[in-house]
């Protein structure tokens, strides 16, 4: 086993004694015994990962005390490993929710350093005014701290009615509704509809879930590896 070949210090990565857990790639030079080994970057390489469409009436937890229905209840079983969440989404709000059997990446997307976009549609009763827009985008004050969208623009409606597409960075509790509350407006329905490169596909229904590729898993996590334009 190639843990055991570690352990005993007979592999190098780049000239160095290679760890137990350490990521490597096919630019990486790798060695057992002094002899070069070959890095395949196949399917197995890779993280699964899960978007499920949250319908509202279920909660972001694994397991519910007043014995609610649960996100993880329609998620399909995995072998050896188990589904990681990434990010929350409250009780009354539906969309996109992304699950991984990875670690790494559920960190890497929930820190705040990551600088990951959450992307909500949001209907409210009312209609903000140039000035309450703007003052959304410079900022309002919550009472946890300021919170501001980095894009929030009207997307139309019926009757009394408007939906407005919103951006925000952050994931505090109730942020967008909170927001909107700030400024007179309460948000009779929020879907969110991105989570950092990951979309909510137009053909996934409410309750359901879809797994990606492999092949479109090593291309989203090559777009996080990309260095961020200053």
């Amino acid at each position: 086993m190639m843990e055991a070949a570690i352990v005993a210090g007979r592999v190098t990565v780049n000239g160095r004694p290679a760890t137990l857990g350490e990521r490597v790639s096919g630019a990486d030079r790798i060695t057992l015994d002094g002899r070069p080994v070959k890095v395949v970057q196949g399917p197995g390489n890779h993280p699964r990962v899960l978007l499920y469409y949250k319908p509202t009436g279920e909660v972001s937890t694994l397991r519910d005390p007043e014995g609610r229905p649960t996100v993880f209840d329609r998620l399909p079983p995995v072998r050896n490993a188990r589904w990681i969440q990434i990010g929350r989404l409250d009780y009354n709000t539906s969309g996109l929710l992304v699950f991984t059997t990875s670690g790494e990446l559920a960190n890497r997307l929930m820190h705040p350093s990551g600088g990951i976009e959450r992307e909500y549609a949001v209907r409210v009763l009312g209609q903000l005014s140039p000035e309450q827009l703007d003052a959304m985008r410079r900022g309002v004050m919550l009472e946890d701290g300021l919170a501001k969208f980095e894009i929030i623009e009207p997307r139309g409606g019926q009757g009394a009615n408007r939906w407005y597409q919103a951006v925000i960075m952050e994931g505090r509790n109730r942020e967008v509704r909170r927001m909107f509350e700030v400024v007179g407006l309460g948000v009779s329905r929020l879907i969110r509809t991105r989570f950092g490169p990951f979309k909510l596909p137009e053909t996934l229904h409410r309750g359901k879930w879809m797994e990606l590729s492999p092949q479109v898993v090593a291309t989203l996590l090559r777009e996080l590896d990309s260095p961020k334009p200053s």
